[in-house]
Protein backbone atom coordinates (compact mmCIF):
# COMPACT_ATOMS: atom_id res chain seq x y z
CA UNK A 1 0.00 0.00 0.00
CA UNK A 2 1.24 3.60 -0.73
CA UNK A 3 2.32 5.96 2.08
CA UNK A 4 0.72 9.30 2.21
CA UNK A 5 4.29 10.91 1.11
CA UNK A 6 3.25 8.74 -2.30
CA UNK A 7 0.13 10.23 -2.95
CA UNK A 8 -0.33 13.16 -4.65
CA UNK A 9 -1.45 15.99 -2.78
CA UNK A 10 -4.69 17.87 -3.39
CA UNK A 11 -3.51 20.33 -5.05
CA UNK A 12 -1.51 18.36 -7.37
CA UNK A 13 -4.92 16.33 -8.39
CA UNK A 14 -7.01 19.67 -9.30
CA UNK A 15 -4.25 20.55 -11.73
CA UNK A 16 -4.25 17.57 -12.95
CA UNK A 17 -8.23 17.30 -13.38
CA UNK A 18 -7.77 19.78 -17.10
CA UNK A 19 -5.00 17.42 -18.84
CA UNK A 20 -6.60 14.08 -18.29
CA UNK A 21 -9.24 14.60 -21.80
CA UNK A 22 -5.23 14.70 -23.47
CA UNK A 23 -4.10 12.00 -22.09
CA UNK A 24 -6.52 9.13 -22.38
CA UNK A 25 -6.80 7.97 -18.64
CA UNK A 26 -9.37 5.67 -17.60
CA UNK A 27 -11.60 6.46 -14.99
CA UNK A 28 -15.09 8.09 -13.52
CA UNK A 29 -13.85 11.21 -16.02
CA UNK A 30 -13.28 9.65 -19.39
CA UNK A 31 -14.38 11.27 -22.40
CA UNK A 32 -13.78 15.05 -23.67
CA UNK A 33 -17.39 15.99 -22.20
CA UNK A 34 -17.25 15.14 -18.57
CA UNK A 35 -13.64 16.61 -18.47
CA UNK A 36 -14.58 19.87 -19.94
CA UNK A 37 -17.10 19.83 -17.29
CA UNK A 38 -14.88 18.89 -14.55
CA UNK A 39 -12.80 21.63 -15.76
CA UNK A 40 -14.96 24.40 -15.82
CA UNK A 41 -16.83 23.72 -13.12
CA UNK A 42 -13.40 23.79 -10.28
CA UNK A 43 -12.46 26.63 -12.50
CA UNK A 44 -9.77 25.67 -14.84
CA UNK A 45 -8.73 27.02 -18.15
CA UNK A 46 -6.35 25.26 -20.73
CA UNK A 47 -3.51 26.12 -23.70
CA UNK A 48 -2.40 24.46 -26.58
CA UNK A 49 1.02 25.73 -27.80
CA UNK A 50 2.72 24.46 -30.76
CA UNK A 51 4.49 25.74 -33.82
CA UNK A 52 3.23 25.90 -37.28
CA UNK A 53 3.93 22.77 -39.29
CA UNK A 54 6.24 22.10 -42.10
CA UNK A 55 6.57 25.17 -44.22
CA UNK A 56 6.94 24.65 -48.33
CA UNK A 57 10.15 26.18 -48.76
CA UNK A 58 8.95 26.86 -52.66
CA UNK A 59 5.69 29.05 -52.05
CA UNK A 60 6.34 32.92 -51.06
CA UNK A 61 9.33 33.37 -49.07
CA UNK A 62 7.63 36.27 -47.12
CA UNK A 63 4.72 34.19 -46.23
CA UNK A 64 4.88 30.66 -47.04
CA UNK A 65 2.13 28.19 -47.36
CA UNK A 66 2.30 24.51 -45.58
CA UNK A 67 4.12 21.67 -47.47
CA UNK A 68 2.74 18.31 -48.22
CA UNK A 69 4.01 17.20 -44.77
CA UNK A 70 3.19 20.45 -42.93
CA UNK A 71 -0.08 19.52 -44.58
CA UNK A 72 -0.62 16.00 -42.99
CA UNK A 73 1.09 17.25 -39.52
CA UNK A 74 -2.02 19.70 -39.85
CA UNK A 75 -4.36 16.87 -40.05
CA UNK A 76 -2.46 14.72 -37.32
CA UNK A 77 -3.15 17.77 -35.22
CA UNK A 78 -6.78 17.79 -35.89
CA UNK A 79 -6.59 13.52 -34.97
CA UNK A 80 -4.79 14.40 -31.70
CA UNK A 81 -7.21 17.45 -30.43
CA UNK A 82 -10.75 16.49 -32.27
CA UNK A 83 -12.16 15.55 -28.88
CA UNK A 84 -10.10 17.71 -26.45
CA UNK A 85 -12.76 20.63 -26.88
CA UNK A 86 -11.09 23.71 -28.11
CA UNK A 87 -13.33 26.43 -27.56
CA UNK A 88 -10.59 29.22 -29.24
CA UNK A 89 -7.96 28.96 -32.03
CA UNK A 90 -5.40 31.66 -32.19
CA UNK A 91 -2.68 32.39 -35.13
CA UNK A 92 -0.05 34.59 -35.95
CA UNK A 93 -0.83 36.98 -38.65
CA UNK A 94 0.94 34.57 -40.97
CA UNK A 95 -0.05 31.63 -43.70
CA UNK A 96 1.58 29.14 -42.08
CA UNK A 97 0.28 29.37 -38.84
CA UNK A 98 -3.30 29.58 -40.24
CA UNK A 99 -3.25 26.56 -42.17
CA UNK A 100 -1.90 24.52 -39.13
CA UNK A 101 -5.09 25.33 -36.99
CA UNK A 102 -7.10 24.94 -40.66
CA UNK A 103 -8.26 21.72 -40.50
CA UNK A 104 -8.83 21.64 -36.32
CA UNK A 105 -11.19 25.11 -37.03
CA UNK A 106 -12.98 23.68 -39.74
CA UNK A 107 -14.14 20.21 -37.72
CA UNK A 108 -14.80 22.81 -34.64
CA UNK A 109 -16.62 25.44 -36.86
CA UNK A 110 -14.36 27.81 -35.03
CA UNK A 111 -13.01 30.78 -36.15
CA UNK A 112 -9.34 31.15 -35.97
CA UNK A 113 -8.33 34.72 -34.57
CA UNK A 114 -5.42 36.32 -35.54
CA UNK A 115 -2.90 38.04 -33.12
CA UNK A 116 0.58 39.27 -34.40
CA UNK A 117 3.05 37.35 -34.18
CA UNK A 118 4.86 39.91 -32.30
CA UNK A 119 2.27 40.70 -29.27
CA UNK A 120 3.00 38.35 -27.04
CA UNK A 121 1.76 39.59 -23.92
CA UNK A 122 -1.42 40.36 -25.78
CA UNK A 123 -1.96 37.05 -26.49
CA UNK A 124 -1.40 35.66 -23.21
CA UNK A 125 -4.03 38.72 -21.93
CA UNK A 126 -6.63 37.23 -24.11
CA UNK A 127 -5.91 33.52 -23.29
CA UNK A 128 -5.83 33.88 -19.25
CA UNK A 129 -9.00 36.30 -19.69
CA UNK A 130 -11.10 33.32 -21.12
CA UNK A 131 -13.85 31.82 -18.75
CA UNK A 132 -13.67 29.06 -17.09
CA UNK A 133 -13.57 25.75 -18.89
CA UNK A 134 -11.73 27.10 -22.75
CA UNK A 135 -9.36 25.17 -24.27
CA UNK A 136 -7.49 27.67 -26.58
CA UNK A 137 -5.58 26.42 -29.55
CA UNK A 138 -2.18 28.32 -30.61
CA UNK A 139 -0.88 28.09 -33.81
CA UNK A 140 2.81 30.14 -33.29
CA UNK A 141 6.62 29.98 -34.17
CA UNK A 142 9.72 28.71 -32.82
CA UNK A 143 11.07 31.78 -31.01
CA UNK A 144 7.32 32.46 -30.07
CA UNK A 145 6.18 29.19 -28.26
CA UNK A 146 8.16 29.76 -25.56
CA UNK A 147 7.32 33.46 -24.71
CA UNK A 148 3.77 32.24 -24.87
CA UNK A 149 4.23 29.48 -22.60
CA UNK A 150 6.37 31.85 -20.11
CA UNK A 151 3.59 34.78 -20.29
CA UNK A 152 0.88 32.43 -19.47
CA UNK A 153 3.21 30.98 -16.73
CA UNK A 154 5.12 27.86 -18.04
CA UNK A 155 8.61 26.96 -18.47
CA UNK A 156 9.59 24.90 -21.56
CA UNK A 157 12.66 22.96 -21.44
CA UNK A 158 15.57 22.08 -24.14
CA UNK A 159 15.23 25.13 -25.80
CA UNK A 160 18.30 27.09 -28.15
CA UNK A 161 19.02 30.65 -28.17
CA UNK A 162 17.96 32.93 -30.30
CA UNK A 163 18.32 36.63 -31.40
CA UNK A 164 14.76 37.06 -29.72
CA UNK A 165 15.22 34.80 -26.85
CA UNK A 166 14.43 30.90 -26.01
CA UNK A 167 13.49 29.35 -29.37
CA UNK A 168 12.97 25.51 -30.65
CA UNK A 169 15.56 24.13 -32.54
CA UNK A 170 14.69 24.79 -36.87
CA UNK A 171 13.44 21.25 -37.28
CA UNK A 172 11.30 21.04 -34.41
CA UNK A 173 7.53 20.31 -35.56
CA UNK A 174 6.38 18.13 -32.90
CA UNK A 175 6.14 19.55 -29.99
CA UNK A 176 3.08 20.20 -28.44
CA UNK A 177 2.40 22.23 -25.03
CA UNK A 178 -0.43 21.77 -22.69
CA UNK A 179 -0.83 23.98 -19.79
CA UNK A 180 -3.74 24.76 -17.20
CA UNK A 181 -3.98 27.12 -14.71
CA UNK A 182 -6.94 27.91 -11.93
CA UNK A 183 -9.21 30.99 -13.50
CA UNK A 184 -10.53 32.87 -10.43
CA UNK A 185 -8.93 36.24 -9.78
CA UNK A 186 -7.09 35.11 -6.29
CA UNK A 187 -5.51 32.27 -8.12
CA UNK A 188 -3.95 33.58 -11.44
CA UNK A 189 -0.60 34.16 -8.90
CA UNK A 190 -0.14 30.51 -9.32
CA UNK A 191 2.24 29.13 -12.09
CA UNK A 192 0.48 27.01 -14.72
CA UNK A 193 1.10 23.09 -15.06
CA UNK A 194 2.93 22.39 -17.83
CA UNK A 195 2.95 19.19 -20.09
CA UNK A 196 4.62 18.00 -23.35
CA UNK A 197 3.43 15.75 -25.50
CA UNK A 198 4.79 15.11 -29.90
CA UNK A 199 2.55 14.51 -32.51
CA UNK A 200 2.70 13.99 -36.28
CA UNK A 201 5.38 11.59 -37.71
Amino acid sequence: MASRADLPSRREIALAIPFLPFLGLEGPLQGPSQGEDEAARRGYSTAILLRHAEKDAASDPKDPALSAAGQERARALLRLLAKAGATHLYASEYRRTRETLGPLAQARSLEIQAVPAADVQGLASRIRGLPAGSVAVVAGHSNTVPSIASALGGSMKDLVSSPSGPALRDDEYARLVILAWPVPAEAKALPASLIELAYGA
